[in-house]
């Protein structure tokens, strides 16, 4: 009777895809979101790479409500900018002052840059 009890909740367990420190992302932030669109090699269609699937590869931990990657580096998600049809007037302006603050991240944090470009669509 035991294992007919505990196997069903094993088997789940190993069937359920989980994403462990998904329960620490950040508001706003969830595990299905799209960080980057990869083409693959052979042209087939792009593939999407998830912030539970790039938590997955960084070894990401969650301690005290807060997420680590596997060197203890606290993870940091930032949101692009730049994915413009059309770009506006100041868009040099927008992308240096983007690029400054991720510079300043990067000394503190793993910092992963979520794409604007969900689509994997080449932006001229």
């Amino acid at each position: 009777m035991f294992v007919t009890m505990i196997l069903p909740f094993f088997l789940s367990l190993a069937i359920t895809p989980r994403c462990n420190p998904c329960a620490c992302l950040p508001r706003g932030v969830g595990s299905d979101e799209i960080v980057s669109v990869q083409k693959k090699q052979n042209a087939g269609s792009p593939h999407a790479v998830t912030v539970g699937a790039t938590l997955k590869s960084l070894g990401a931990r969650c301690r005290k409500g807060k997420l680590f990657d596997a060197h203890g580096r606290e993870i940091y998600f930032y949101r692009l900018s730049g994915c413009w049809g059309n770009p506006p007037a100041d868009y040099q302006e927008i992308l240096a002052r983007q690029s400054e603050e991720l510079s300043k991240l990067r000394k503190r944090y793993h910092v992963i840059e979520m794409t604007c470009n969900t689509a994997g669509v080449e932006i001229n």
